[in-house]
């Protein structure tokens, strides 16, 4: 297949399973009676909303590192081959493409979330041996991303309008290929580790996420994995 202009991340991974969590929820009704017996419990949970809310910017707050998924590997869907490998990016112009095809919510938000000049993994995945290949940065943030309105690609959603649409995708650049390939299977070893006797990788969403094709890292956790470059695998 000719080479893409734009990345390809696991298709496999992005298909929707969330619900949106953009939708609104219902508001509760009442008379003039349950206003009054119910005052004081709908104030309390206003507090633990704006107080959850908070706690949930703060900790949106602290990403500023990313691990993100495509398939190095071959696989036609739709007529279509969907791999993407981090060789693929390298041999983009200036290095440069759009991580489109993202059709998971939550995936979707984080990379609302990801700034210009951030650093992203690229981790290989649905492929013999998954894991870290190399590293990359954003270079432009979330917009609108076009495959969802494209008849002919994998990632069409007819559910999407023009006016309102509903998937995002950002700019990546290659950076270096990692000293070498981290895989999974090491990373899983870590995560065992940390979750019983303490350490970064005790919460690592690649375990606790698993199916997010884009995911978040936290300083600790992306510090450590790079670290491992250095070190002989386990």
């Amino acid at each position: 297949m000719p080479p893409k202009k734009t990345t390809r991340s696991s298709s496999k991974s992005n298909k929707h399973t969330d619900a949106d969590p953009d939708a609104q929820h219902n508001k509760e009704s009442g008379d003039v009676a349950q206003l009054k017996t119910g005052k004081r419990k709908r104030s309390a949970a206003v507090k633990n909303d704006v107080e959850k809310n908070k706690n949930d910017d703060a900790c949106k707050a602290s990403y500023s590192h990313w691990l993100m998924k495509s398939e190095p590997e071959s696989r036609i869907e739709n007529g279509v081959d969907v791999k993407f490998g981090i060789e693929d990016l390298k041999a983009l112009p200036n290095q440069t493409g759009c991580w489109d095809g993202v059709r998971n919510y939550q995936a979707r938000n984080f990379m609302r979330d990801m700034k210009v000049d951030q650093q992203a993994f690229f981790y290989h995945s649905n492929c013999k041996e998954p894991g870290i290949a190399g590293l990359m940065k954003i270079v432009k943030e979330a917009y609108v991303d076009h495959t969802q309105f494209d008849k002919k690609d994998v990632h069409y959603d007819p559910s999407s309008k023009a006016d309102n649409p509903k998937w995002s995708m950002v700019d990546v650049q290659f950076e270096r290929m990692t000293k070498r390939f981290i895989s999974l299977a090491e990373l899983k070893i870590y995560h065992l580790q940390h979750k019983a006797k303490g350490g970064p990788l005790k919460d690592m969403a690649l375990f606790t996420r698993a199916r997010l094709s884009v995911q978040p890292l936290t300083a600790e956790e992306f510090d450590f994995v790079l670290s491992l470059e250095n070190e002989d695998p386990i």
